[in-house]
């Protein structure tokens, strides 16, 4: 099956659309939990396989991001890994960073380093400049050589 030639049908999409608009507002007002009812409403009306639409990668980015900053960091996880297997997943900074961020604070820094690393490569420091200071600061000791003061 070629995911570049499943669109979904007019309907569907305006519906998943208009959920997600309607959760990125509550997001914008910080209001997480109810915009996380709204992507996952907007998640409801895609089709199986799930991970072979487009539309499924940016509903499970949406849906990560309020269970991230709800602190519920092994849910954030689950939709990012998926998220991952959708199309343009893979190699999406954004993405990156998140699961990074997931992983650090769930305890798996190898898992941390390796997925922010993905996340710089791909975007660079600027991806890092709304975070909190913590994550960046936690790869530069992983992809930065230690400074020794010998030459």
């Amino acid at each position: 099956m070629n995911d570049s030639s499943l669109e979904l049908d007019d309907t569907t999409h305006a519906a998943i659309t208009r959920h997600c608009a309607a959760g990125d507002k509550l997001a914008e007002a910080q209001r997480w939990k109810v915009a996380l009812l709204e992507y996952a409403k907007a998640w409801q009306l895609i089709p199986e396989p799930k991970n072979a639409w487009e539309a499924a990668t940016w509903v499970l980015a949406a849906i990560a991001d309020s269970c991230f900053f709800l602190g519920d960091f092994v849910e954030a996880r689950k939709a990012l890994e998926y998220a991952m297997v959708s199309p343009g997943g893979l190699g999406n900074p954004f993405l990156h960073l998140r699961l990074g961020q997931c992983q650090l604070e769930l305890g798996m820094e190898d898992r941390a380093a390796d997925e922010l690393t993905r996340a710089y490569m791909g975007a660079g420091k600027d991806i890092f400049a709304v975070e909190d200071p913590k994550y960046f600061e936690f790869l530069e000791t992983k992809i930065l050589p230690p400074v020794t003061g010998e030459w």
